[in-house]
């Protein structure tokens, strides 16, 4: 694992030329409740697994699990809190890839690790760049739950003229 980083600036003075390539972060945690579990489940995604305690101990995790869209949501949070800058996020264009390897459990806190893969200016909007990177969930066991590739259009701090 490489060293870890660190921003030169918070989050609501960070731009796009804070972001290096190959820079890698960790944020958290997030602790995730049973009652989290149930109430995301009962809402998104009400499936046993993640709404009924008693039917989960007898299905293929022998307990009850958070949905992968729980585990998403939870990841994006500490993504936003942390890892993107405030006023300088301009949207994503979306996610090149998700996966969800672990199940998440009342009582796991989560935290994420971030990578910089690619960071370049646009082509069409010279005030903005795109950052591609990789978001690693891990639980307090150091299991990988959930991995994430996807973009994000950063504001420049002073675009070329």
């Amino acid at each position: 694992m490489s060293a870890l980083s660190r921003f030169p600036t918070s989050r609501e003075d960070r731009y796009l030329e804070d972001y290096v390539e190959g820079a890698v972060y960790e944020f958290g945690s997030i602790p995730v409740s049973e009652d989290d579990i149930v109430e995301f489940g009962k809402q998104y995604d009400p499936q046993y697994l993640h709404v009924d305690r008693e039917a989960a101990q007898q299905g293929p995790f022998g307990g009850l699990i958070a949905s992968g869209w729980h585990t998403s949501a939870l990841v994006m949070r500490l993504f936003v809190e942390h890892f993107l800058p405030g006023p300088a996020s301009l949207s994503s264009p979306g996610i090149d890839d998700l996966r969800w390897s672990a199940p998440v459990r009342p009582g796991d806190v989560l935290r994420i690790r971030v990578t910089v893969l690619e960071v370049r200016e646009s082509k069409s909007r010279p005030d903005r760049g795109i950052v591609r990177s990789r978001i690693e969930a891990f639980n307090q066991r150091d299991e990988r739950v959930a991995t994430v590739t996807g973009a994000n259009f950063i504001a420049r701090r002073t675009p070329p003229p």
